[in-house]
């Protein structure tokens, strides 16, 4: 097991460092970002533009910049100076990552609450309306866009209703749009895998067995049969959670709500380098723990499956 942990840690390390070549390669691709600083200023000459290449470490050869990002990245966490705001990329994040753990953290965690028993409750009623309504439900929770959702959201219960705030960072009441409309497109996906794997596992002959011995059919179902299928929603959970902190772009720009997805965007519109750097790496950061994590649960949750 220790060999298993070690060796994912490092497939992780590197996965990391070709991430950020790659993405160092491909924000420089787009162009200088000089143009965009100085743009609609006059009597801008050549030598202006060869000054400012020169603050922003942009004449040195491409090499020589990602060696001297990578280093201060790796012994300072030091992603640079945002060449947009003038602030450090570090600070920024660490201001906005708060927000998008609380509303991926929020998102999930309505996914899982409505999805998973669903789920269970569809798979234990066969062919009843429980089930012809929890697949009604998993097709259209996962068919709807998202960007469709949020709106339809905010039409009913911002402009229409006017329960809810449809903008900003405040109090819990500012939390619920924007985690209902990660949570039930998330509930959709994990109605539909507790669903089949509850069927597989329910079908299995250990819980046939289970039942001619006459155990309760409330303890052959959470003891012996929810037990077994919680490894494909361990999986899903924790890519699910991954996904959610790198994927809520779209709900936090609709919801105007201040995370890392937003400022992503901001960092991409701007052509701001060290931004947008900074953002999807920590974003690749938070996919290979999470990925790590849950592979080492994963593990522990099913003997099985570990590795000496």
């Amino acid at each position: 097991m220790y060999r298993y942990v070690a060796r994912r840690l490092a497939e992780g390390v590197v996965t990391l460092l070709a991430l950020s070549l790659l993405v160092f390669g491909s924000v420089h691709l787009t162009g200088s970002p000089e143009y965009f600083l100085i743009r609609g200023s006059e009597d801008v000459t050549p030598e202006i533009y060869a000054m400012v290449r020169k603050q922003l470490g942009l004449d040195k050869p491409f090499i020589v910049q990602y060696y001297i990002f990578l280093k201060r990245v790796v012994t300072k966490l030091d992603f640079g100076q945002s060449t947009y705001h003038q602030r450090s990329v570090r600070t920024m994040m660490m201001e906005r990552i708060p927000n998008t753990l609380q509303l991926a953290g929020a998102g999930l965690l309505l996914g899982i609450l409505l999805g998973v028993p669903l789920g269970i409750l569809s798979a234990v009623k066969r062919d009843s309306i429980f089930d012809k309504a929890g697949k009604l439900f998993a097709v259209a929770g996962m068919a709807a866009p998202q960007f469709w959702l949020a709106i339809m959201l905010i039409l009913l219960f911002g402009a229409t209703l006017k329960w809810l705030p449809t903008y900003g960072k405040g109090d819990l009441s500012n939390l619920v749009l924007p985690a209902l409309s990660l949570g039930l497109s998330l509930a959709a996906a994990y109605m539909r895998l507790a669903r089949s794997s509850m069927l597989e596992v329910l079908d299995s002959e250990y819980v046939r067995f289970a039942r001619i011995k006459g155990l309760r059919e409330r303890q052959v179902i959470w003891k012996h049969a929810a037990r077994n299928a919680v490894n494909p929603l361990l999986t899903f959970g924790g890519l699910s959670l991954a996904g959610l902190l790198n994927g809520s772009i779209v709900v936090e720009v609709i919801f105007a709500w201040p995370g890392v997805g937003r400022l992503m965007l901001e960092g991409v519109v701007q052509r701001n380098f060290p931004l947008v750097e900074g953002t999807i790496l920590v974003s690749a950061f938070f996919f290979i723990v999470t990925s790590f994590i849950v592979d080492v649960l994963y593990g522990y949750a099913d003997p099985r499956i570990r590795v000496g």
